[in-house]
Order: C-alpha cells, then structure tokens, then sequence
C-alpha cells in the first residue's frame, strides 16, 4: 500500500506518538468490498510495524471495510469508513498522532471550547478521495472527537458506500450530517462549526471584536491577495489584521497549480497552508469565520477610521484597510439552478467528480477550466457533453485536442443553457437552445458541472463610496489605491487584467506598501 518514501515519512511523523494507540479494523466479506477489505488490512498492518505504541486488532463495525483509531483502552470515536488515502491520507496522519497524546497546533482556548461542549454529536462525513476540500472538515471533526468524549466522528468515502449515497441523496462533497440529520455541506472549519454546536460562541466573538483596538491596516480576505498584504504590511512593524471568512479562497478549489513561478507543481490546499503558516511566522491578527457587510469611509464621525461592519454584529476599525475579497465561481443564473444546487449542480468537478461514476454528465463553459474538467471527468463518468456559449473555444489549444481525443467526451458549440431540470429531488437533465439554428433542445444528465468563470465578492460594497466598475470589481489604481482615501485593493476583486495567482500576490504586496506609504504620510 505504501512505497518507500511515504513509508519513510509516515514512520518521522510516528515518532511523534507518546502514548499507546489501538487500530480496530472491520474488514467485509462481500464481493464487492473483499479488494478493499484486502487493502485495508495490508495499509493498518503497514502502520502498525512502524511504530510499537500502535497495536492492530480486528473489530466488527457498522460499516466495511473500516478502520478505527483510539488511545490504548478506550473506545474508538475516530473512524474511517473506507480506505483514507489520497487527500485523505493526512486526516489519517493526523489522527493517529493525536489519538497518541501529539498536540494540535489549534489554540488553546478553541480546543478548552471544544473540551466544554454539553451534549451528544455523532458526526458523519461523506468525502471523496480526490476532494481537496474535504480533508479540512474531516481533520476538524476528528479533532473535536478526540479532544471531546461525547463526540465521534466517522469519514465515509461515498465511491465505496453508494447505497449510503444514494439512499441519503448525496450528490456534493463534503457532506455532513450530526445525529443523522442533515448539518453542512461543503468545506467547513472548526471556527464555523464550533459556533453551530455553542450558541454563545458567535455573541462572545462579536464583543470581543468590537472592543478591539483599531489596527494600521485591516486585510480583508485571506487568499494570495490578503495573504501578500497581510505580511508585507506586518513586515513594516505596523497593528495588521487580516479578515476571512475562510482563509485560502478561491486557491482551495485549485487542484494543479503548474505556473506559480519557481514551483514546478503545487496544489491549491497545500499552497494555501503554506500561506496561512507564512502569515503566522509574523505579528498579524487572523480573525476567520467572520465576514464583513460593508465599508465606512474614514470621516470626522469615525475618528478618521475606516469601519468595517461584520456580519456577526461587530465592527473593525482601522486607519487604512486593504480589500482582497477574491471571487467565485459565476452561475447559470437559470430556472432550475438553484434548486438542484448539490443535487446534481456542482462547480467542483474535483470534489464530486467520483458520486457521478458510470453516469452521464455535462460541463457548462468551454474555457480551461471547462475543458480541464471535461477530461477529469472522462476517466470516471460515462460521458461527458460540453456546451459552450460562443461558436468557438476559449481553451488552450493543448487542452481543446485532448478533449477532443477522448471517446466519451463531445464538445456541442453555440449551445445556450435555459433550464435545469429533475425529478424534484436531483438533476435529470438540462434544456439548451442551439444558437444557429433555435432549435430547443434536451440534454438528460445526471450532473450538471458549472464552469464558467468568476464573478467578484464585492456585493458588500453596494452603496458604499468605494467606485465599481459594472461587473462590480474594485477599480484601482497602479498603487491599489480606490477611490476612497485610506482604502486599497488587490486581486481578483479588483480591475487588474488578469486573475492568476501571482499576480494577485503582486498586487496584494503592493497594496500593502502603498497602504504604509499612506500611514506615514497622514
């Protein structure tokens, strides 16, 4: 199960274990589960000669193949339905460094949180292997039932239990449910998580927020634009504080990432830890799960600060801000869309790629990442069918042949989407209208992956004073610098030509240093 190297890496991270831990595995006889139970089995037995505080046992389960980690003698309340491997292998990682006494680097006053929490939570989680968003629910999850002996947590690989799947209508990843009702879907932290099971939690966050001194700037965002402002600007010795409602943005979603220059090849979540590390290295105030809802202009009424409003009620003050809201994927904006929005309607092809095995499925949008999910999807989906508005692709070249090569993928142009349609419970097709000759027509698809560009998180800044172009991005300057004093920007929010990922980061840094050179000119 494990080559050399990972075998290498995996036995330096079990040094770390100080105190004996127990692997319970439920392997199953059934004929399309004995491969996997076979994996299972040789991947605990791996683990378990790494290291000697781990012993290995076989354990009945409700489901198998599965595999359970607990400190020697207790019941387990950390599971893995399934085989974690993938994205999944450093949930694994760290569940069996902390069921043997390793420490988390959460804080310590989020963990006493966790500790203090009254009643009982049974958390299940159904992921897919190739979802790089759903480890970050899965390893918060399996922290707050290690830490916390009225919670337990299971991971579910949703390719490998599909009755389970079907039978509860999943069809997006992550998707959570506590006590067998329905809780979340999609990636959650421990901060938004926390505040749902502590109905405290949200108002005590607001009134420390709002009796926080004011900052010399205030990031708002936490993707490479924030991440690049956040440390120039501490770097110049300055009170910083960066504002995300989840750190990494739109980089979460990113799975390759080949032209971030010097890095031959990285991926989105990695590079976003990389980032978040960075930023704790220095002095910066990260406030997450927070989000702003809207922009006060520095006046005589503010004492000269910028005030931004959050959702939760509070209010941040601070003499300079940077905006670096990033953007999201834009919408069909049809009849039907939201509707089958995760049941059926998905932007991931990555994360929910694998719940379409064997079915037919179509991808909305013909430029690269249209295109780049067309060929993901080859390899695990029936067919696929791409339709793109225009008469031709806006795809690279290398990628339009590719595609084009693959036996289940067709390619229809000049198609426009007008409808979603299902049974009422999830998609079973699409209407479009054939733009050359006005034909309507109908697609039967069991999923419906949109990709067709982004559009910015600027709808906080309705109304403001701060100047938007018609598509709602931040105009700027070649300094970052918007139309209110004391108040730039940077990245995909803003006007800048081209959204990539270093040139966000440029921007950010920018935005920064004219920030400072504002501060010290005022």
């Amino acid at each position: 199960m494990l080559d050399a190297n990972l075998k290498q890496q995996l036995n330096a991270y079990l040094q770390n274990i100080v105190s004996p831990i127990e692997i319970s595995v439920s392997l199953s006889e059934t004929p399309e589960h004995i491969a996997k139970s076979t994996e299972l089995r040789e991947l605990a037995t791996e683990i378990s000669q790494l290291s000697t505080q781990i012993t290995l046992k076989e354990a009945p389960a409700h489901r198998s193949p599965s595999m359970s980690i607990a400190p020697a003698g207790q019941a387990p309340r950390v599971s893995f339905a399934g085989i974690p491997m993938g994205h999944e292998f450093t949930s694994l990682v760290l569940a069996l460094l902390q069921a043997g006494g390793h420490p988390s680097k959460v804080s310590d006053e989020l963990q006493q949180q966790i500790r203090e929490l009254n009643g009982e939570f049974h958390f299940e989680t159904y992921i897919s292997l190739s979802c790089q968003n759903c480890p970050d629910v899965v390893q918060a999850l399996n922290l707050m039932a290690t830490l916390n002996p009225n919670i337990t947590h299971v991971m579910i690989d949703g390719a490998l239990f599909q009755d389970e799947v079907n039978e509860r209508q999943i069809m997006a990843v992550p998707t959570v449910y506590l006590n067998g009702e329905h809780f979340g879907q999609g990636r959650m932290s421990l901060e938004e998580i926390i505040p749902k099971l502590d109905t405290g939690a949200a108002e005590r966050q607001a009134a420390n927020l709002n009796d926080a001194d004011p900052y010399d700037v205030l990031v708002v965002g936490g993707g490479p634009a924030g991440a690049a402002a956040a440390i120039y600007a501490a770097r110049k010795g300055i009170r910083t504080g960066l504002l995300a409602e989840r750190f990494g943005g739109q980089v979460m979603d990113t799975v390759g990432i080949e032209n971030f220059i010097s890095v031959p090849y990285t991926e989105g979540p990695k590079l976003a830890a990389s980032l978040e590390q960075h930023i704790k290295d220095y002095d910066v105030d990260m406030i997450t799960a927070q989000r702003a809802s809207g922009i006060q202009s520095a006046s005589a009424d503010t004492n000269g600060l910028v005030n931004i409003p959050l959702a939760s009620g509070a209010t941040l003050k601070s003499r300079s801000v940077i905006l670096a809201t990033g953007a999201r994927w834009r919408e069909l904006n049809v009849p039907g869309e939201e509707q089958y929005r995760n049941k059926g309607v998905a932007y991931c092809p990555h994360c929910d790629g694998p719940l379409f095995k064997g079915k037919r499925v179509a991808v909305v949008g013909g430029g690269n990442s249209g295109i780049e999910a067309a060929i993901d999807l080859a390899g695990l989906v029936e067919h696929v069918t791409v339709l793109e508005f225009a008469d031709t692709l806006r795809a690279d070249e290398v990628l339009q042949r590719k595609a084009e090569s693959l036996p289940n993928v067709e390619i229809i142009r000049s198609a426009q989407t007008t409808e979603v349609v299902g049974d009422g419970q999830k998609v079973s097709g699409m209407h479009y209208i054939d733009r050359v000759s006005g034909e309507q027509k109908h697609l039967a698809v069991a999923g419906i992956f949109v990709q067709i560009g982004l559009i910015p998180n600027t709808e906080f800044l309705q109304g403001s004073n701060i100047e938007l172009t018609r598509f709602g991005e931040v105009i700027i300057d070649a300094k970052g610098a918007t139309s209110q004093p004391g108040v730039f920007a940077a990245g995909d929010a803003t006007t800048v030509p081209h959204k990539q990922i270093i040139i966000a980061m440029g921007a950010g840094a920018t935005a920064a240093l004219s920030a400072f050179d504002h501060l010290i000119r005022s």
